[in-house]
């Protein structure tokens, strides 16, 4: 499976679209916002540049993508107002995979710009806004010129299957199941552990790069409450994937050898592995982490009043399906969309749940502070 072309959220605006179905992760970005508030806040309380350079990691598309960027120019517009000083200009880079769908939030910048000058007059802060597709398990920018890294819902994805998985052609090490589950190998649980340490390792390593001394990152994504990854909330709605297909496969739908040569590029660290890796890297150093849970059936804060009519098994259904319909159907083809309703008509809304640091309050997301790096001169990571 090559991610850098089949992975990304259904496209456009139509009823499986992302667009339509990501209010867990509209409720996800609500609860980070005190903490990116307070993140900037920090990092403006000891100097405004001219020029503040903003990443969005894993922006995906649809409205949650520039309502990230609204908060923060928000806050930056506040700050400014109160300390008095000229506002910077905002040079902002979403950032995700190529197959991303950009021209939808292209399709949104007029709008955008309108609002912001509606809202905020002749005193609009001058913002840059432009896409920078590529994986972020990896140099995206030139050093030293980010000042902010924001990144929701995405970190949990990995840069690929882990390669121990892949079919050799003759065994199947995760027969019958498309990620981590209690009847999982040991070597199938190795294996996606490791491979989110090489990643969040080079992810660290990449911002560390990039990011200026003082700089922050306010990270959020799917975790797990304890260090067994074989628990419900780790992989429970892989859990539902797997039960479907192997509906289907029953049906005659599906190729029983296709379901078990699927495995889902996905892991759910816990909090050990997350501290773990970080002090490893030595390239940032962490205050708090704690976790908040997050209903699957998209329950809460979204305010999607469509969405809010199906039953909690339709929401559940449709919020998967918006995540990894393109995976699925890249492996299997287009049968996966021929799946009868009533095959979720039984799914109930479960709470994953995400992993933050704080750096200044303990609400619920991850906060990295002044990478390490920018001031131990050949300092392990920092270039």
């Amino acid at each position: 499976m090559e991610l850098m072309k089949v992975l990304h959220m259904n496209k456009g605006d139509g009823d499986t679209s992302y667009a339509k179905n990501s209010t867990v992760q509209e409720n996800i970005i609500s609860f980070a916002k005190p903490v990116t508030q307070q993140a900037l806040l920090e990092m403006l309380s000891k100097g405004v540049p001219e020029s503040l350079g903003i990443a969005d990691l894993g922006c995906s598309s649809g409205a949650n993508t520039l309502k990230v960027i609204t908060e923060i120019i928000g806050v930056v517009y506040v700050k400014c107002s109160d300390l008095g000083c000229p506002s910077p200009e905002l040079r902002v880079a979403l950032n995700d995979l190529p197959s991303n769908d950009f021209n939808d939030i292209f399709l949104q910048l007029p709008d955008f710009y309108k609002n912001l000058k509606a809202e905020k007059g002749t005193e609009v802060l001058p913002c840059y806004i432009c896409a920078m597709p590529g994986s972020f398990y990896g140099r995206l920018f030139p050093n030293r010129s980010l000042h902010f890294v924001h990144s929701s819902s995405s970190l949990h994805w990995l840069s690929q299957v882990p390669p121990s998985l892949e079919s050799n052609g003759k065994t199947n090490l995760n027969k019958g199941k498309v990620y981590i589950s209690k009847s999982s190998p040991q070597r199938v649980l190795d294996a996606y552990a490791l491979q989110f340490q090489n990643d969040f390792s080079l992810f660290l390593r990449s911002r560390s790069s990039e990011i200026i001394p003082g700089g922050r990152m306010v990270l959020s994504f799917m975790g797990r409450s304890s260090f067994d990854p074989t628990t419900p909330d780790s992989c429970y709605q892989w859990e539902l994937l797997a039960n479907a297909l192997m509906s289907m496969v029953s049906e005659g739908l599906v190729e029983e050898e296709k379901l078990d040569s699927f495995n889902a590029p996905y892991y759910a660290p816990c909090a050990d592995e997350l501290m773990t890796e970080i002090a490893k890297e030595g390239s940032f150093c962490m205050d708090k982490l704690e976790a908040f849970e997050v209903d699957w059936d998209g329950s809460g804060h979204g305010d999607n009043t469509i969405f809010a009519t199906l039953s909690r098994g339709q929401r559940v259904a449709k919020t998967i399906r918006a995540v990894v319909e393109s995976m699925v159907e890249d492996h299997f083809g287009g049968r996966f969309g021929q799946a009868r309703r009533g095959q979720t008509g039984n799914f109930k809304g479960f709470g994953g749940l995400t992993f933050c640091w704080s750096v200044l309050r303990a609400v619920g997301l991850l906060e990295l502070g002044e990478g390490f790096g920018s001031f131990e001169k050949g300092f392990n990571g920092a270039e």
